[in-house]
């Protein structure tokens, strides 16, 4: 009877003990999960798409612990669109940092002056300045694509034939084909919205430049960044499809920047 007595008490304590390390790796496991900086993350797409290109970053910001939202802009109008994503930054329960994507970053430029907003994102994205907008500064630094097309109505959409090759160039060619059937045609007035309190001028600010981009020009991409005080880094290789085909570069980007704003929160 003893002899039990002692066999129960040894796995007992055996038990506790692996108890006790599963509870410490759990423990640990939700300290990784919990982002040290702020936790709110907006992401804002670009023209001729819609948030679902920005998925790959999602899943990659959602495993560590933050919180995404993805903002649906219809591209009708520039004021629509900035009232969207303010609708959005409405709903955060604390600071957040804002990402734009190509015409998004317009958007953000404006939508960015926030109080929910302390700090900017810009992925391939063009950052006007006051009294600008980006389809006059596209002209001070062409582009390589000449494949953009004009309803009769007004909408702008990037040639399906051409969309791979301008577009998308470093996605799989079926997402590419994909993305080029499935394009939000977005009006042209958008384009041509004049910037009137850009955000990057009062708070911080980093940049990703597609070195291989054809619908921006990367020289504009580097002038938003230098002028803006942004923190930039640039991807070899990458297309204006950047914050689709290389979401790891585009996470580590937004968590560097909600780290650094978290110390300044």
């Amino acid at each position: 009877m003893k002899k039990s007595t002692n066999i129960i008490t040894r796995l007992s304590k055996i038990s506790l003990f692996f108890a006790l390390i599963l509870n410490f790796a759990v423990a640990e496991a939700q300290q990784q999960q919990q982002p040290s900086g702020i936790k709110n993350i907006v992401l804002v797409h670009g023209a001729f798409v819609d948030g679902s290109g920005w998925k790959p970053v999602y899943d990659i910001l959602v495993k560590k612990g933050y919180h995404v939202s993805i903002v649906q802009q219809p591209l009708t109008t520039f004021i629509n669109d900035v009232d969207a994503v303010k609708r959005i930054l409405a709903l955060q329960d604390g600071p957040c940092i804002l990402v734009g994507h190509s015409y998004g970053g317009a958007i953000i430029t404006e939508a960015g002056n926030d109080a929910h907003v302390a700090g900017l994102v810009y992925i391939a994205a063009h950052a006007p300045g006051q009294g600008e907008n980006e389809a006059a500064n596209g002209k001070l630094y062409p582009p390589a694509y000449k494949s953009l097309q004009k309803t009769a109505d007004g909408f702008d959409y990037i040639d399906p034939a051409r969309f791979y090759a301008d577009f998308a160039a470093d996605l799989p060619k079926s997402v590419a084909e994909f993305t080029a059937q499935a394009q939000m045609l977005t009006a042209d007035e958008v384009f041509h919205a004049v910037i009137q309190n850009p955000a990057w001028r009062s708070k911080p600010s980093w940049y990703m430049v597609a070195k291989s981009d054809r619908i921006i020009n990367p020289d504009l991409e580097r002038m938003y960044a230098k002028r803006a005080n942004s923190h930039k880094v640039e991807i070899d290789g990458a297309s204006h499809s950047v914050y689709e085909s290389h979401p790891i570069e585009v996470a580590q980007l937004v968590i560097e920047a909600a780290t650094q704003c978290g110390k300044k929160n």
